[in-house]
């Protein structure tokens, strides 16, 4: 079987290369993916896979199954949106679409799936239980699509028990990939915060209490505790503040000072309990200095916690099927993926595709304009995602 998906990999790599062509041409913003939407439907249906869209304005489920279809159901996530970077690659597939672009890799990955949808559609004959496709859009922007398309009911209906999600990894060869069992990726949240003093003339510094030194030491306090301190806990965690805004001159003390910046963790529960410490300790510090604070912390996705077992599992197919030498021990990432959701409710596995050639060739990272693939990628993550999902219904 395994040589069977590996030969129907390389018998489609032509035609998933055109897919993903098409896809990078044509990309569309967070929960605007209504022509994709069209493309996969049409490409699904024309492989003979029920499929539908849904269940948001933008996205596809389909279905694949096997023998006993009620024996047990994953699902294999794709996701499906771009971002609003103007590309600046030189090859006769860049964007269409200005302003836009696929430079987190999400036409690679929904490429991938349908190519693997073909291949496991072949071979349902050859195993039992159902392969749910899903085709989300909306990870590059809260709330994200894998929180709205869950309050749907994407899990349920038939109930998933596990669900499979690949991402394109550009410092890791094509024909190489990355497991991390357990916490992989980071919880991450945003920081809006206002400090509200009394602006004035600034040769009189009676008259005024300035926000700007109120927000240096917010700053300093927080960075100083959270990137340098003896923390109460030894969870990875980032605190950065990326923006100060105060819209004052030389001569001039404005009313408000406004910081904007992330904050990323590794654990639950000591997210929240950050929270309340980045909260009182504005609020105290303001307090000292007589001026207010406006807080808002916008809670992002949560934390991504690949199932020890699944993943593991996993790793050994992917060994099978790469090569031992070709699957790698993944670092934690303080980067976040909405995939998180689906970890949070059932047992996941996401995992790392590489997408570079000899380490020379498109080795820029992700959400640069100048991103691009290694074709060859294609067929591994195609073939690599239909092995899997075979390899887990059959445990």
């Amino acid at each position: 079987m395994l040589e069977r998906i590996q030969a129907l990999a390389n018998l489609n790599a032509g035609r998933t290369l055109l897919h993903r062509q098409h896809l990078h041409r044509f990309p569309e913003l967070s929960f605007q993916e209504k022509e994709t939407t069209n493309f996969i439907l049409k490409a699904l249906t024309d492989l003979g896979i029920p499929c539908m869209q849904g269940p948001l304005e933008t996205g596809v489920v389909g279905f694949i199954k096997g023998k006993n279809a009620e024996a047990k159901t994953i699902a294999l996530r794709a996701d499906i949106d771009a971002l609003p970077i103007q590309e600046t690659n030189a090859v006769d597939y860049i964007s269409q679409h200005n302003g836009v672009m696929h430079a987190c890799g999400h036409d690679v990955h929904t490429a991938c799936l349908i190519a693997a949808a073909d291949i496991l559609n072949q071979l349902k004959s050859e195993f039992e239980g159902t392969i749910k496709l899903i085709f989300q859009p909306g990870e590059e922007v809260l709330p994200g699509g894998a929180k709205l398309l869950i309050e749907q009911g994407i899990l349920r209906a038939p109930d998933v028990q596990f669900i499979f999600g690949q991402h394109v990894h550009p410092s890791l060869p094509a024909g190489q990939v990355g497991f991390r069992p357990g916490v992989f990726m980071a919880s991450s949240d945003e920081l809006h915060i206002n400090i509200i003093g009394k602006g004035g003339h600034a040769a009189m510094p009676n008259d005024y209490s300035n926000p700007i030194v109120v927000a240096s030491k917010v700053i300093s306090q927080l960075t100083t505790y959270f990137m340098e301190g003896d923390l109460p806990s030894t969870i990875p965690t980032v605190f950065a503040i990326g923006d100060i805004h105060a819209n004052g001159a030389t001569n001039v003390i404005p009313d408000v000072c406004s910081l904007k910046g992330t904050f990323r963790t590794m654990d639950e529960v000591w997210r929240a309990e950050a929270h309340e410490y980045i909260t009182t300790t504005i609020q105290s510090i303001c307090n000292t200095h007589q001026v207010t604070a406006e807080i808002e912390i916008l809670k992002g996705y949560p934390v991504l916690k690949n199932d020890d077992d699944l993943t593991l599992k996993a790793k050994v197919a992917a060994q099978l099927y790469l090569g031992a030498s070709n699957v790698i021990d993944l670092p934690i990432r303080m980067t976040a993926e909405d995939f998180a959701y689906y970890s949070q409710q059932i047992p996941a596995c996401f995992y790392r595709l590489g997408t570079n050639l000899n380490h020379e060739r498109y080795t820029q990272g992700v959400h640069n304009s100048n991103f691009d693939i290694n074709p060859k990628a294609l067929e591994i993550g195609s073939g690599l995602m239909a092995w899997l999902a075979y390899s887990a219904l059959q445990a």
